[in-house]
């Protein structure tokens, strides 16, 4: 088994700047036929008739989707400059088929999405695309940039997220640690891309949470170079069939935070090792079967590419 690079607490200090079940062997594809997949692709995203999908212009408006309600099918055009807030507070609710179109340059520094299931419940987020991102000076007074997903800490139940494509966003991609401290629900992440984001890229903290099948990326091109996985307390937090490619940012895996420790699992997964995992307040990383240090970034199938694609429901 690949041994782990360990970290310091002192030495880890973030850079500033900015799969279905099928094991990672015959899983895995790289960039590059991914590149090529998504040339050959991306016209069939780009002619979906609009007809398919309702187009809502940002305007500086909350959408907010009730329990058991389905919002599906959207593209957001954030070409306006404006921003907008989709909250899902509520249980037994669904996120589906849903673009945004254009880098988020409004400056607020709020969250995409704030979204958390607090009946108990299951909630569904699935085949979304937010890869154009937010931009560099996308922060409010506070200093926090743009975050993709935020999940609140009242979040009792249980979120799925599956086909998500999430890219260079200011902040968090997926910020999920908040219910550790509250409400206890959990979050399982599958199938999902998230790259060149800052803070973190997935971010858990309940027993119960996990990421499964899905690809971690930073190239640095953004400047954005978050922490792969980053797992707060209490844990434990479960990693399987995952590529994490650091490219030397940042750490891959990171576990602890605010003096508070906890536990993540790893198994049939590649981490980048230069960037090498960091365990603070006596966390702990296990490494379990099939762990090696050769990670190989890939998009996973059924994700969207493009914004047309994600609304009209296509995928990759």
């Amino acid at each position: 088994m690949a041994q782990n690079p360990r970290t310091s607490e002192t030495d880890s200090t973030p850079t500033t700047g900015r799969n279905s079940g099928l094991s990672r062997r015959n899983y895995v594809r790289s960039l590059a036929a991914v590149a090529t997949a998504t040339t050959a692709l991306g016209g069939a995203g780009a002619v979906a008739a609009q007809d398919d999908y309702e187009v809502i212009e940002a305007q500086g408006q909350t959408i907010t989707i009730g329990a058991g309600e389905t919002w599906e099918n959207k593209l957001i055009d954030m070409t306006t400059g404006a921003d907008i807030v989709i909250t899902a507070r509520d249980t037994d609710w669904t996120i589906r088929n849903v673009g945004f179109k254009g880098e988020n340059t409004s400056g607020t520094g709020t969250a995409t999405f704030g979204v958390a299931d607090v009946s108990g419940g299951t909630s569904t987020v699935e085949n979304v695309y937010l890869g154009d991102g937010s931009s560099t000076g996308n922060s409010n007074p506070n200093g926090h940039g743009q975050t993709a997903f935020w999940v609140a800490p009242d979040h009792s139940g249980h979120i799925d997220y599956k086909n998500v494509n999430i890219q260079n966003f200011a902040d968090n991609a997926i910020y999920g640690s908040a219910p550790g401290s509250k409400g206890g629900g959990t979050v399982h992440i599958d199938s999902s891309y998230a790259a060149n984001c800052y803070v973190s890229h997935f971010r858990l903290a309940t027993e119960g949470s996990k990421v499964t099948n899905s690809s971690i990326y930073v190239d640095g091109s953004e400047g954005y170079v978050g922490r792969g996985i980053w797992a707060w307390a209490p844990g434990t937090i479960e990693v399987e069939s995952c590529q994490i490619a650091m490219n030397g940012q940042n750490n891959a895996i990171v576990a602890g935070a605010n003096g508070k420790p906890t536990e993540v699992v790893v198994t049939e997964s590649d981490y980048d090792d230069t960037a090498g995992i960091a365990e603070h307040a006596g966390s702990n990383v296990e490494l379990g079967t099939d762990v090696g240090t050769n990670p190989e970034p890939f998009i996973p199938d059924g994700v969207p590419t493009s914004p047309e694609e994600a609304a009209s429901g296509g995928s990759n």
